[in-house]
């Protein structure tokens, strides 16, 4: 065993707590245990504030949307073993999603790694694959040397996560350093030669067309694609993730392109002759499915290169700060007597399809109108959660937003579960604004369990569950692919009950007209709020069909 400390030394965990302060970490998010007590001590000594989660793929979730909704570094903690396997998926999906998230975990002692030890993994291994980098702390000295680096790296483009792993007697150590200063990022411009190259490929173009992915929301460059949008008048189209970056409402916005069926948007990117991906990575739409025989023209704006993929073969690259870039290159445009590009035009269709079941009374509800009272409902700087499922291709296709990251989606990694412990983290940050988390029914049940740690923290927040009694996303792609489904349906708990049981407030939808009052009357509670509601997932094929038979008009 490790000899006390004297009361004045600091040791391992000491430092790395201070190491965290340093950094500005409001959060930890996790697990107690054994591994890391000396953590979860000197946590307890600091200004930042421990929530204890009830499993750790909440906690790794948690801390992804923290960090996707504030571009800082979300933290969770986990012990050894099942702890930090636990972990991982949010760790994965945070990556995936470039999230900046710092994993903790707690190890054996450094004296019990070269033999067989109770609930040891190499955990430095398994989190490489999932990880932009990861280390063991095996000298005190070093700490703050791995905190540092470890910031740096999840919060540099593109962001994603790390993991540090502490063994527990090394956490106990008498352990040297202060935090290291928090060196400041400069901003990166463009090269000359590329901007003005994407300004003659931009000005010659007769039907140019905006994708806009997450990395303009990362970049704060919002209000700068908007204008360059409306100035060069050239219709946007965002990824799942773009999602705000251009209003909703605005005449050139086509909104969300994504989903594996052809859509209204689809017909824009076949008469496209220049595509102009703006912080757009290609794990959010695959160009495969937009380009697929890699031969419409790409200009890349964004902070990193693009990826080599034969589809996506840009021919030029404007690497830099994207505002800065998008406004050196308007100077540099010229369009005058272009006609209006093709694309526009496809907004009459995208919005008649939009309202089409704008006065639906159908009962089970229609996705579609669900989500079109939802956002009725919610204001422009309002944050919903959607999990993933079906629900999900509906809330990409059919949830507009006013703001950047007013409707988070898990899009790389695409992990159920995510919602519940995504809008305790939303609450968090944005403890004025309301909260939804959109779900469906085996989504909620993989981590309903979460709403305790809701409640127990004090973040109010409205749980919608898409009931179909089954996972409907893949009995929707078994029906498109065989005709039939297999092994996809369950039985559910009763909600209401279930949430009431929990201190909660439960509802029911008994009919379409139902909805927007019981979702208002759920505002407004002081505690979490679960609402059940019966979803007719038929309009699923429905959307298939009409996806395949689509015809774009010339």
């Amino acid at each position: 065993m490790t000899e006390k400390l004297k009361n004045t030394e600091m040791n391992t965990a000491d430092v790395l707590v201070k190491c965290l302060e340093n950094e500005g970490v409001e959060y930890v998010f996790g697990l107690p245990g054994e591994e890391n007590l000396h953590v979860l001590q000197a946590l307890k000594r600091s200004s930042i504030q421990f929530i204890t989660t009830r499993h750790e793929q909440g906690a790794a979730f948690m801390a992804d949307v923290y960090g996707r909704l504030t571009g800082k570094a979300g933290v969770c903690l986990s012990t050894l073993g099942p702890g930090a396997t636990n972990l991982m998926t949010g760790v994965a999906d945070a990556n995936l999603d470039r999230a900046p998230l710092v994993a903790i975990t707690g190890q054996v002692g450094t004296d019990r790694m070269h033999i067989e030890s109770h609930q040891y993994l190499d955990l430095v291994a398994m989190f490489a694959p999932v990880t932009k980098w990861n280390a063991q702390i095996v000298r005190p000295s070093n700490t703050a040397e791995i905190v540092r680096k470890a910031f740096k790296i999840a919060q540099s483009e593109k962001p994603g996560a790390v993991h540090i792993d502490l063994p527990e007697n090394i956490a106990a150590m008498a352990a040297p350093g202060q935090p290291l200063k928090i060196d400041a990022r400069e901003k990166v411009y463009a090269s000359f030669h590329s901007i003005t190259r994407a300004a003659e490929a931009i000005s010659q173009a007769e039907n140019p067309i905006i994708l806009v992915g997450n990395g303009a929301i990362r970049a704060q460059a919002s209000q700068t694609v908007t204008a360059f949008a409306r100035e060069l008048n050239i219709p946007v189209a965002n990824t799942f993730m773009g999602k705000g970056v251009i209003p909703y409402t605005d005449r050139l916005a086509l909104w969300a392109v994504g989903l594996q069926q052809r859509d209204h948007v689809s017909c824009g990117f076949d008469h496209t002759d220049l595509v102009i991906a703006v912080g757009y990575d290609l794990i959010e739409y695959s160009p495969k499915r937009w380009n697929p025989d890699g031969t419409t023209p790409i200009i890349h704006i964004d902070l990193t290169p693009a990826e080599v993929d034969s589809s996506y073969s840009p021919l030029a690259e404007v690497i830099g700060d994207i505002s800065d870039s998008l406004t050196e290159i308007l100077k540099r445009v010229n369009r005058t007597g272009k006609p209006e590009p093709y694309a526009v035009h496809l907004r009459s269709e995208i919005l008649a399809d939009y309202e089409e079941h704008a006065k639906d009374d159908g009962f089970p509800i229609k996705p579609q109108k669900l989500i079109y009272d939802l956002r009725q409902v919610m204001g422009p700087e309002d944050v919903v959660i959607s999990d993933v499922g079906a629900h999900k291709m509906w809330m990409a296709r059919h949830y507009h937003c006013d703001r950047p990251n007013t409707c988070i989606i898990s899009n790389g990694f695409a992990a159920m579960g995510i919602a519940i412990p995504g809008a305790i983290a939303a609450k968090l940050v944005k403890p004025s604004n309301k909260v939804v988390a959109v779900t469906g029914d085996g989504g909620f049940m993989m981590n309903c369990q979460e709403l305790e740690t809701a409640l127990r923290v004090g973040t109010p927040f409205v749980t919608i569950i898409f009931n179909d009694g089954g996972y409907g996303l893949i009995e929707w792609k078994q029906y498109n692919h065989f005709g039939e489904s297999n092994f996809v349906h369950f039985t559910n708990p009763d909600f209401v009950k279930l949430a009431e049981s929990m201190g909660l407030k439960g509802y029911r939808v008994e009919s379409a007209l139902d909805f927007i009052p019981t979702l208002k009357e759920a505002l407004m509670q002081e505690v979490p709020a679960v609402i059940d509601c019966p979803i007719d997932y038929r309009e699923n094929l429905r959307f298939s069909q009409r996806a395949g038979d689509l015809t774009c008009a010339i």
